[in-house]
């Protein structure tokens, strides 16, 4: 199990873009993401066989498409019970707070697909413990 993308963006609502590295801090989020802050969706997942499905039916969509913050591999991620926490790398910890989304308009991705898999298959977390990750760092599921 392991971060195979992260993303970040500067606004809400658009995709994200891509990047190697970035820093989370305790009950904030992402450094330089929208979506960091006091609240209970600081940090959102997406499992890249998720993504693959959507592209093997002949959506074009890549990492970060679905404004994930972390596109995970090998974790049924819909799966984890509210409470769940995962390790990543050596130091971050995060609680899962919430599974899916309601989408209060339809995105792009939406549009040209005909569905989004965020709302079902996406899950939040919020950062219990901080610290910088990268791509291929690896995920335990701790409890």
């Amino acid at each position: 199990m392991k971060i195979v993308s992260i993303a970040i963006s500067k606004k809400k609502g658009t995709r994200k873009t891509t990047v190697p590295t970035v820093r989370l801090t305790e009950d904030h989020g992402i450094q330089g993401d929208a979506h960091a802050g006091p609240w209970h969706r600081q940090v959102s997942l997406l499992a890249t066989e998720d993504i693959h499905a959507m592209q093997a039916k002949g959506v074009d969509v890549d990492f970060g498409d679905f404004a994930e913050n972390i596109a995970t591999s090998g974790i049924d991620l819909p799966s984890l019970p509210i409470g769940s926490r995962l390790r990543i790398g050596d130091t971050v910890l995060l609680e899962i707070t919430q599974i899916g989304k309601e989408c209060h308009k339809k995105c792009a991705i939406y549009y040209q697909a005909g569905d989004c898999i965020m709302p079902k298959r996406g899950i939040f977390a919020r950062v219990i413990t901080g610290g910088e990750i990268s791509c291929n760092d690896t995920i335990q599921i701790i409890g």
